[in-house]
């Protein structure tokens, strides 16, 4: 039986209890490639998670290289705020989280790096997956990411 949204994801102040563990994500990056891996979201401290994704990334050109990045996610009174993992912390963007007629949670906001416009989306489904979808736009930069999350068995650990 698959989740419902109580039972994933219940409300905005649940999604970041929810968030917490290992999730298999498969990437799109409209025009440039793809990427599958792992993103682990552990918890920091009460009120924060540290977001790791760790997967391989193949570019349209035919080269494969192992990639990561790191995030902070941060509890926020109706969603949570991205900040990117560095010192001080830099926010990324604030998300705040409604319902949608189709039972699931979203919410967007844009952020500004240098002339480049970055319009993320997050959506928090009625199965208990998740996606991000980044468009973004300016003069160095014109694609579309969407990266889907689900839980499932992880492959082993290298010996």
């Amino acid at each position: 039986m698959s989740e419902t949204l109580i039972d994933a994801w219940r409300d905005a102040s649940q999604v970041m209890a929810r968030l917490a563990g290992a999730w298999l994500f498969d990437r799109v990056i409209d025009g440039q490639g793809s990427m599958q891996g792992i993103a682990t979201l552990t918890p920091l401290d009460p009120e924060s998670l540290g977001y790791r994704e760790q997967g391989r990334l193949k570019l349209l050109n035919g080269t494969e290289l192992e990639a990561e990045r790191e995030y902070v996610f941060r509890n926020g009174d109706c969603g949570f705020d991205v900040f990117f993992k560095e010192t001080p912390p830099r926010l990324f963007h604030a998300i705040l989280l409604s319902a949608s007629g189709d039972g699931a949670l979203s919410g967007s906001a844009g952020h500004v790096c240098n002339l480049d416009h970055y319009q993320s989306t997050y959506t928090f489904r009625v199965d208990g997956g998740f996606v991000i979808r980044h468009v973004v736009s300016g003069p160095r930069k014109d694609y579309t990411m969407i990266t889907s999350y689900t839980r499932g068995a992880l492959p082993p650990s290298p010996p």
